[in-house]
């Protein structure tokens, strides 16, 4: 009776290492995944362009994958909060950060960083923010060409919404590669950067169209150029850096997906494809257009190339304009 107990309580013992052993498969290859809701953290406040992008794919993303996202908003410290609260999550394919450009900003621009690339995984590369040239009327210029050679005679202000910011390194950026003498105004928000551009205060803004786009087209300040690789679809008079004549001058913003590092590969896999349906379908890309985004959806292969050469080029471009944050 005794050796039929124990004998008993050994099967049930390896039944339930096997159960255990067959769940933890499962997770790995991603088969039964999710099971759950998932977590998205979104490191800008609720509202904002990151959010609502978020948002907009991870409610299409969620459908595809039988389990709603939760988004979690965490602001500050240009999105090293919310980045570094991921960092130390589970690797358990229920914990997510959605990042900006700014996220390889930030790998140079920081003295100290609560976190380190290698401890993340790319998912995906969700969409591009296309950034446009902005200017004051008070310039004497019509394209990209004549305010580069004015700003070689003539000193120049551009603004951003703060140090590091996608506009503060595209503007050094271009200021450095055309031997400019341009200061960078950093201020807090788009409305009084908008008010100083249309009254001459500030002389030239990189911005998505979102905001600005508006009062050029009313005639309050001009748009020279977009910084992209092609002309972007919803303004397509408008041309290309490289068309302006500064060939290789592409800087998108952009929003991608990154996961703890050790997250199982075939759970980031999914994910990723599941981005890049969601942002296909016509419902999301049309939103997405709305916003001032073009949709990509990548693998995740694609997305750290991205992030790679990325951040070997602001930190080229923070090196030389000597800016850094403790």
């Amino acid at each position: 009776m005794v050796f039929t107990t124990r004998r008993t309580a050994l099967a049930a013992a390896l039944a339930i290492t096997a159960l255990a052993a067959t769940g933890h498969t499962m997770a790995q290859d991603g088969s039964n995944w999710p099971t759950k809701p998932i977590k998205l953290t979104v490191p800008y406040t609720p509202g904002g362009s990151t959010d609502i992008v978020s948002r907009t794919v991870f409610e299409a993303v969620g459908k595809r994958l039988g389990q709603p996202v939760v988004i979690e908003n965490k602001p500050g410290a240009n999105s090293t909060i919310g980045v570094s609260q991921t960092a130390r999550s589970p690797a358990d394919g229920y914990h997510f950060v959605s990042v900006l450009a700014a996220y390889t900003v930030n790998m140079s621009l920081y003295k100290k960083l609560p976190y380190k690339a290698s401890d993340f995984v790319a998912v995906s590369h969700v969409a591009d923010l296309p950034m446009f040239l902005f200017t004051s009327n008070k310039l004497p210029v019509s394209n990209a060409r004549e305010l580069a050679e004015y700003g070689k005679q003539n000193p120049l202000n551009y603004a951003s919404s703060g140090t590091g910011a996608s506009a503060h390194m595209i503007g050094a950026r271009w200021a450095q590669e055309n031997g400019l003498n341009a200061q960078h105004v950093p201020y807090n928000g788009s409305a009084p950067i908008l008010s100083d551009l249309m009254s001459g205060q500030v002389d030239m803004l990189f911005d998505p169209a979102l905001v600005p786009m508006p009062h050029a087209k009313t005639g309050k300040i001009k748009v020279l150029a977009v910084a992209s690789k092609q002309r972007w679809p919803g303004e397509p008079d408008i041309p290309t850096m490289e068309e302006s004549g500064f060939p290789g001058f592409v800087m998108n913003s952009w929003v991608g997906v990154l996961a703890p590092q050790g997250t199982p590969q075939p759970i980031v896999d999914k994910l990723s494809q599941a981005i890049a349906e969601a942002v296909a379908s016509p419902e999301v890309k049309s939103k997405l257009t709305q916003l001032g985004f073009a949709a990509v959806g990548s693998s995740p292969a694609e997305f750290q190339q991205l992030i790679d050469q990325d951040t070997a080029m602001y930190r080229g471009v923070i090196e030389k304009a000597q800016v850094s944050i403790d």
